[in-house]
């Protein structure tokens, strides 16, 4: 379960071929060069054929970009790197997204715009990939070196010869930012950013002058020089206390359960977290923005815990534990329902990446979530209680109420239909909104991909997100369930998903307004103009590509729908609007829209 980055593998120690690293503990992991390092005849050993090679070497072997007279130098280097795919996308936004896609699946991604007017579009998208720890390489074709101190005005510019607006808006939402300027610093600077993104998992701003991508240097003339990361090191002493104090508050209590949290990804722990769930008997869950990341169909599964909208019988298991051990959690309002969750601190045993707090105290730093959770898993006495409570009580979901002919379609329904096409072979992609909680609600099977954007939840997202994440898994089908109101912000990359032969299937859930918006604060703003959705895609189809589109109004529609997209269509983008009635929502949404309202609406504290 943990993320790759590209053709990761770990050593114990940087070999001759080694290119780049991500870091382990108490070895080095090194990126492995795919031919022997070579000298590079002239005119590919410049900036851009550099880039181009440490993008390839890292995994991001397809890039996303839009062109602008700043980076189109740069893009002509890119292309001609043999194994990197250059994808043009609508606009900046849905570059970034898809770039975050694409580093969900594949473990890093990278996109390409132009200085300011590209930068500034793609900023959105980099933001939610900073807050969901996505090591995405933001690359910016910059102005002329010698512009630069000249106090010349230039276009793409809000009109000062101060050059550094678009670095200051990227210093907040990027780990580390490289602006190149001169050839004979540009190779440390390039494998310093990319290296700290895959080490912080985070992403990193690169802006290169547009004079210098085609510029031959020494420092390019043989392929990259091998270097390493230092790994991040757990302190063994600290570690060996963590555990003691850990496996003593957890030994004692009668029914202790387990919640796996998002950073999960960031830490590389999914396996060590499920080693510790084989170990200790605990009753497992995952909070809604780790879904995907622990896997279901292990035996001691019981749900999502997402405080009252938890699946069903979750969180009577997890809040009437005596112990809960929580694994890279994130509370925000959002994840904690309005603030509402039943836990008590001096219960839980909390886990970050590099740091375990037991209670109300003691902290230990410096230990990594992974070692930490496979030498507890050595420590516990095995503890079925929780997991037999809730066998206990656990009642079987029922189905949908059986729908009258030609009835409208309703969405439990229709997520009953989706369930049945899940597989190892396909993926999730659930956009911000009622298929948070639709989704949330799907059974995955072993080897099912599931992606949403919990922390920054931006509407619009998964159109950029799908595009990425069907690049980078071409061995999954995407199943992408988008709401109309989030469609609208993003939906021109569909066009791309068809210039690049993706058969991903969108389920578009047409329900008139911001449904999720609605539940929280409605008002006439959550309206939105309905569009002919199918028609809208069967103009950007245009006769090119495959693409097959259909409306679905009853169940009878959805499960021929279903039929063709999964049979005759199958080697199509299958578009499918789904008609459904504008209060149609999940019970959970309504619960939850109802508790952020209050905490969003809460008075100011007294002066």
């Amino acid at each position: 379960m943990d993320t790759k980055i590209g053709a990761v593998e770990v050593s114990p120690g940087p070999s001759s071929d080694a290119i780049g690293c991500l870091p382990g503990n108490g070895c080095v992991s090194t990126i492995q060069n795919s031919c022997p390092s070579t000298a590079l005849v002239p005119s590919e050993a410049t900036l851009g054929r550099h880039l181009a090679r440490r993008l390839v070497q890292i995994g991001a072997t397809d890039v996303f970009s839009v062109p602008g007279d700043f980076n189109l130098t740069l893009l002509d280097h890119l292309i001609a790197e043999p194994g990197l795919n250059l994808i043009g996308c609508c606009n900046e936004l849905n570059a970034g997204y898809a770039a975050d896609g694409f580093a969900r699946c594949r473990g890093v991604g990278a996109c390409v715009v132009t200085f300011t007017v590209g930068g500034l579009s793609v900023l959105n998208a980099i933001a939610g990939a900073y807050s969901e720890n996505l090591p995405v390489i933001c690359i910016v074709g910059g102005p002329n070196s010698n512009d630069y101190g000249t106090n010349r005005i230039l276009h793409h510019t809000i009109g000062l010869p101060d050059f550094s607006q678009e670095l200051r808006c990227f210093q907040t939402v990027t780990c580390y930012q490289a602006v190149v300027n001169h050839l004979e610093d540009a190779h440390e600077l390039i494998d310093t950013a990319i290296s700290t993104a895959l080490k912080e998992s985070k992403p990193v701003y690169i802006s290169v002058g547009c004079n210098l991508p085609a510029i031959p240097h020494p420092t390019f003339s043989h392929d990259p020089v091998p270097f390493a990361l230092s790994p991040k090191l757990t302190n063994e002493m600290g570690l060996e206390a963590a555990v003691e104090a850990a496996a003593a508050f957890l030994n004692k209590a009668v029914k202790p359960v387990m919640v796996g949290g998002p950073k999960l990804r960031v830490a590389k722990a999914s396996e060590a977290f499920v080693e510790l769930a084989d170990a200790s008997g605990f009753a497992l869950a995952v909070m809604p923005s780790a879904k995907g990341l622990v896997p279901e169909h292990h035996p001691h599964f019981i749900g999502t815990y997402w405080g009252a909208v938890s699946t069903a019988f979750c969180a009577e298991i997890v809040e009437s534990a005596d112990a809960y051990l929580f694994a890279g959690p994130i509370y925000n309002d959002y994840s904690s329902v309005g603030y509402s969750l039943l836990l008590k601190k001096e219960k839980m045993i909390l886990v970050q990446p590099d740091r375990v707090l037991i209670g109300n105290g003691p902290a230990f730093g410096c230990i990594l979530m992974k070692d930490f959770l496979k030498a507890l898993a050595k420590r516990l006495k095995h503890n079925k209680t929780a997991f037999e409570n809730y066998h206990r009580i656990y009642v079987s979901e029922g189905h949908p109420l059986k729908c009258e002919p030609r009835e409208p379609l309703r969405v439990n329904v229709l997520f009953h239909h989706i369930q049945n096409m899940l597989s190892s072979d396909t993926a999730v992609i659930a956009e911000t909104g009622d298929s948070w909680f639709n989704c949330q609600k799907l059974k995955l099977p072993e080897g099912c991909g599931y992606e949403f954007q919990m922390q920054y939840g931006s509407i619009g997202w998964s159109v950029g997100a799908t595009l990425g994440y069907a690049q980078a898994g071409k061995n999954k089908r995407v199943i992408a369930c988008i709401g109309d109101g989030s469609f609208q912000v993003t939906a021109q990359d569909i066009s791309t998903m068809l210039r690049c032969g993706q058969n991903t299937i969108i389920f578009l859930i047409n329900n008139g307004g911001y449904t999720i918006e609605v539940e929280i604060h409605d008002g006439p703003y959550n309206v939105i103009k309905n569009w002919n959705y199918t028609g809208l895609v069967d103009a950007i189809h245009n006769g090119q590509g495959k693409c097959w589109t259909t409306k679905v109004h009853c169940e009878e529609d959805l499960i021929e729908a279903i039929d063709t997209a999964t049979g005759a269509k199958k080697d199509c983008l299958c578009f499918i609007e789904v008609i459904v009635h504008k209060d149609d929502t999940s019970k959970e949404l309504l619960e939850w829209g109802s508790r952020v309202s209050a905490a969003n609406s809460r008075p100011p504290n007294p002066q």
